[in-house]
């Protein structure tokens, strides 16, 4: 990780990278997306409300897989105090969020004609709920660290801690009573969706997922832009 730690050598990578995740991001996610509305048939109980589940899983999925990339940013930080890893967190944090948010909204919506209700204090949903308010804390402590010119170990640190909530997202269909379904893909037990059904849904993880990539380094690199004016223009003022 330390080859990186110089932001030039960092943008030299970064630049192609965004383009490489983008642009099969997109085309995974609209092959899934077409896919998903169009192409396969409809749910025998759950019927056509059955569609959502290829938004709905993936933003779920990256909802709580960037805060654990924020969680490495800020061990990074802390441990080895890794030049960029303050600048991985501030540009994971709010794409984390958003994603967070499409999970509950999608849930939301899933939720009402197959439960019956818009909302439910169980521990999956309530948890996820939890999740969006730590990026939110997260970002409104980073950002106020910034501006005060402290290194961020405050957020980094509060990024390490809220970790904890990733095993309860995970596990909180088994260890509470929940209205949400329980796990249903396994790497070793396969899956209980019909084949019909699934196989859009790894084109839109994956195209979400590489979406995810490209914009947090799209955030990266213009904060170290951003930080490189800021560097220009102090030095000009000095003069």
């Amino acid at each position: 990780m330390h080859v990186f730690a110089n932001p030039a050598r960092f943008l030299k990578i970064a630049r192609p990278a965004t383009v490489w995740t983008l642009g099969p991001g997109l085309m995974l996610l609209l092959a899934g997306v077409i896919g998903g509305l169009f192409v396969t048939p409809p749910d025998y109980l759950q019927g056509e409300t059955v569609r959502i589940l290829y938004i709905h899983v993936p933003t779920a999925w990256l909802g709580m897989a960037g805060w654990g990339g924020l969680a490495l940013a800020s061990i990074s930080q802390l441990v080895w105090r890794h030049p960029l890893a303050a600048v991985a967190g501030r540009a994971i944090a709010p794409v984390g969020a958003a994603f967070a948010a499409f999970c509950l909204a999608t849930g939301s919506i899933w939720g009402r004609p197959t439960w019956g209700t818009w909302w439910e204090w169980d521990g999956r949903l309530t948890s996820m709920l939890i999740l969006f308010f730590l990026y939110l804390g997260y970002i409104a402590l980073a950002s106020a660290e910034k501006e005060r010119g402290g290194e961020g170990r405050m957020a980094a640190l509060f990024g390490l801690i809220g970790a904890i909530n990733l095993p309860i997202i995970h596990y909180s269909v088994l260890w509470w009573r929940t209205l949400h379904q329980g796990q249903s893909i396994s790497l070793g037990g396969g899956s209980k969706i019909a084949p019909e059904l699934l196989w859009p849904l790894p084109l839109t993880l994956f195209g979400f997922t590489l979406l995810f990539a490209g914009i947090v380094l799209m955030r990266m690199r213009a904060e170290l832009a951003r930080n490189r004016g800021e560097a220009r223009l102090r030095r000009s003022a000095a003069q």
